[in-house]
């Protein structure tokens, strides 16, 4: 049994890979990946594995971006902290999950659903659609509540140019050139901004659409962003996902 691991966090990681030992010695954790961009590369170029397990939010996007880049053609356990809600969304998919941190029981309840999955592969097809529509619901955040010195400002969505990471802190840029800390890792934002008006360009920065002024295309397939107001450093896209960010610009 040959079992693939795609986690961003070293230590779930370590604590995963040992339990999977603990429960299925026999098996083999062929590869451990912690980003998007690493796992479909992998994924691109080998045979598929028997199982994989994978982290939802990952260091440059969600684990379910991999579906949408590269046919994922082996059962999938998911492994996250996110609540209750979306555990029942992937029960109904047949699709098992895993809270964090990971109890000894649950996952060998999840080697078992495995195991009857495995004799019915047609039962485990997983649905992307159904994974967008639980990660990123139609409820969207319409405006943020930023502070200014002893002030709180509302700003509106449509207001806002993009977001970006810089020394462990937050910020948003708005059109006007306006620059605020935001109370919210990109993770988060990402999960609370409509997809179809903004797009997580890589692990430190989400644009709006707006705000894209001109795209080049790199000789390695990378795709250079120019964004207005200007960003203080280069963006670009990944060569895995500038198809994505062109239908994005595209729709």
């Amino acid at each position: 049994m040959k079992i693939v691991v795609i986690e961003d966090e070293a230590p779930a990681a370590r604590r995963l890979m040992g339990l999977i030992q603990e429960h299925r010695p026999l098996a083999e954790i062929v590869a451990h990946f912690d980003s998007v961009e690493t796992a479909v590369d992998w994924l691109q170029n080998n045979p598929p594995p028997d199982l994989a397990f994978m982290d939802i939010q990952l260091a440059d996007g969600l684990s379910f971006d991999i579906f949408e880049a590269v046919p994922v053609k082996c059962p999938v356990i998911f492994t996250t902290a996110y609540d209750e809600y979306a555990i029942k969304a992937f029960k109904v998919n047949s699709i098992d999950y895993l809270l964090k941190p990971i109890d000894k029981g649950e996952l060998a309840t999840a080697f078992a659903k495995y195991d009857t999955l495995a004799q019915k592969p047609q039962n485990g097809t997983i649905d992307v659609g159904e994974l967008i529509k639980v990660f990123r619901p139609d409820t969207y955040k319409s405006r943020f509540l930023v502070k200014q010195g002893q002030r709180l400002i509302p700003v509106g969505v449509e207001d806002i140019a993009y977001f970006y990471a810089e020394d462990k802190l937050v910020f948003m840029l708005t059109n006007m050139g306006n620059k605020y800390i935001v109370d919210y890792t990109i993770e988060q934002l990402e999960g609370k901004l409509n997809p179809e008006k903004f797009f997580r360009a890589n692990r430190k920065v989400i644009t709006s659409l707006e705000a894209v002024k001109d795209v080049h295309i790199s000789f390695n397939g990378k795709l250079k962003v120019y964004l207005k107001p200007d960003l203080s450093e280069e963006l670009f896209v990944s060569r895995e996902r500038a198809p994505e960010f062109k239908n994005w610009l595209g729709n």
